[in-house]
């Protein structure tokens, strides 16, 4: 398994970098932008306005501007709780706008939407939040206006075209701000889902080792098991087999001989299992194909024991727990058709049929009752095996007709495929 790494675009990492530092201090940028602001235009309010300075007015109003925004942008946390703040900003705006020159009170109101448009959850608020602030914006100009010009002089569409350039300025102030609020909440949603994808990761290659270590750990156990079980079956059988063949060696020859034969290739077979066994447990792979493998057990099987093994197997391929289970049947087989049937020959058949792998080894031994038949350690164990791999196991025999051994596994899943394409 391959570790994922999943991370943002090195720009897009910048850039939201700089939009964390951003909403982080943004409150005091915003407060400070408002400070300088005021300091501008209490400075440019030093006039007198209707009969008084205008700073007179311009300053507290100011000081209490500055104070209620920043009680606003820290202490007040749902719009709700803001609405007061907002009514308060206006009035103070208003008053603002008419003891000064009208100079930097569009920027003022740029300032106050940047920290509700912040707030915002939705855009649909942030719109509305823009209109209702150039409405209030025209009104105030034009209350202002109004005031210092007289209901004579008064001009509607003189205020209207004064405003067009700070309408423009709201606009372009609400597409830029709200663009980098969404650009920095997905570039925020990306990065946490990110994390949440190398957290899974990390704790997928986790599990995937600790799988690994299982499987392994299992495997062991089960050849273990297996070497417990086969070779130590095949070390007593050969035991028996030549204790018996010490007992008849004096009167019937030819009966010791074919014992210690079938003793000799239980050995043989004993030998060959461990040999597997410590392949596998040592991680080392067999180089040689099925038929290969089968072949060779076929050889160990005849040379220097007399019996004949004639055979037909299809090339094919398994995973190594099907290659093991067919050897060790073969080997079961033959040893068992030696011991206890006197067979002197045998058939030995592997084909591919309808996306299953069926095996048939016969032998020309005396044979028996089916009925009669009781399985023992070895037969039990094929029938066992076979069903843990999704096949079956079956035997016939009759006496004088000899024993069959007769196996269906399924084809492993890519060949199986192929087999049906075919």
């Amino acid at each position: 398994m391959k570790k994922i790494h999943l991370h943002a675009p090195t720009t897009t990492k910048e850039a939201l970098d700089t939009l964390n530092v951003f909403h982080k201090y943004a409150k005091f940028f915003l407060l400070g932008a408002l400070m300088i602001a005021c300091i501008f235009l209490i400075v440019n309010s030093r006039g007198p306005q209707f009969g008084i300075y205008g700073w007179y007015v311009t300053l507290p109003v100011s000081l209490l501007f500055l104070a209620e925004n920043a009680v606003k942008l820290w202490s007040m946390q749902t719009f709700k709780s803001k609405i007061a703040f907002y009514v308060l900003d206006v009035l103070c705006l208003l008053v603002l706008t008419i003891f000064s020159s009208g100079s930097l009170i569009s920027t003022m109101y740029l300032i106050i939407l940047t920290e509700y448009y912040l707030s915002q959850d939705r855009l649909w608020g942030s719109i509305f939040m823009c209109i209702m602030c150039v409405a209030v914006l025209f009104i105030t100009f034009a209350f202002s206006e109004l005031l210092h010009a007289g209901p004579a002089q008064f001009d509607f569409l003189s205020v209207a075209s004064s405003m067009v350039s700070d309408l423009m300025l709201i606009v372009i102030h609400f597409l830029v701000i709200n663009f980098a609020i969404f650009f920095y909440k997905k570039n925020r949603e990306l990065t946490k889902a990110n994390d949440e994808l190398n957290e899974i990761n990390t704790k997928l290659n986790k599990a995937y080792l600790e799988l690994q270590e299982l499987t392994a750990l299992e495997e062991r156990q089960r050849i273990a098991k297996e070497i417990h079980d086969t070779a130590g079956h095949s070390i007593t059988t050969v035991i028996m087999q030549t204790e018996a063949a010490k007992l008849v060696i004096d009167t019937d020859v030819e009966d010791a001989k074919r014992k210690l034969a079938a003793a000799n290739l239980q050995a043989k077979h004993a030998l060959e299992e461990l040999r597997e066994s410590v392949h596998l447990l040592s991680g080392k792979e067999e180089g040689m194909t099925l038929k290969g493998q089968l072949l060779e057990v076929i050889h160990e099987s005849t040379d220097g024991t007399g019996i004949a093994i004639r055979y037909d197997i299809d090339e094919l391929e398994l995973c190594d727990a099907k290659r093991r289970f067919l050897m060790n049947a073969l080997k079961e087989g033959v040893s068992n058709g030696l011991r206890h049937g006197n067979a002197t020959a045998f058939w030995f058949e592997l084909k591919v049929k309808d996306g299953s792998v069926s095996m048939l080894l016969s032998d020309n031994g005396k044979g028996m009752e089916i009925s009669k038949l009781k399985e023992g350690f070895g037969l039990s164990g094929m029938t066992r095996r076979a069903k843990s791999l999704g096949g079956t196991v079956w035997f016939e025999t009759e006496p004088g007709e000899g024993f069959e051994i007769h196996i269906l596994l399924p084809l492993d899943g890519e060949q199986a495929n192929q087999e049906k394409g075919s």
